[in-house]
């Protein structure tokens, strides 16, 4: 029997109160969907400290376990302030697991640049897209629009990239 991935979920904004924030709130309920479905075997939940805290990686772990995944289950990379570091600050806790492979969750307009950035730092990674349900239009477009210079960039970077 083939190991299922880990999941990886990139950090959003935490909003005062330590409350996640639409995107956040979003990815990880579709990390949650993945779980009960039992498509991954645990779920690394990622992104530092940010304007407002606590951790987004910590908000992640406990909406997760406030829904029933085992902490045991759930590991928090807590440091990172964007994607790259999402990843790569992601990638020592596939050495403990059983798999190689890592699920990304995050929207729709964001993950090619995370499986670019993935697959640069040689994680086996595959995506699952955040439904567009319940996004508002204005960030969303904002938001997309953004990731086209962040995606160009990572592409003309990649090949330097030593990890």
């Amino acid at each position: 029997m083939t190991p299922r991935p880990l999941a990886i979920v990139l950090g959003a904004a935490v909003w005062p109160g330590g409350v996640p924030s639409p995107t956040l709130r979003r990815r990880t309920a579709h990390a949650l969907n993945l779980w009960r479905e039992g498509a991954i075997s645990g779920i690394v939940a990622t992104g530092g400290l940010g304007r407002h805290g606590p951790s987004e990686a910590s908000v992640i772990a406990e909406t997760l376990m406030a829904e029933g995944v085992p902490r045991t289950h759930i590991m928090l990379e807590e440091q990172s302030t964007r994607t790259l570091e999402n990843l790569a600050f992601a990638r020592p806790f596939l050495l403990g697991a059983e798999t190689r492979e890592v699920v990304i969750v995050s929207d729709i307009w964001h993950l090619p640049r995370a499986l670019l950035i993935a697959r640069q730092l040689g994680m086996r990674a595959r995506g699952a897209a955040v439904p567009i349900r319940g996004s508002r239009p204005w960030p969303f477009a904002k938001a997309a629009a953004r990731e086209v210079p962040g995606l160009v960039w990572t592409v003309m970077t990649g090949w330097r990239r030593r990890w």
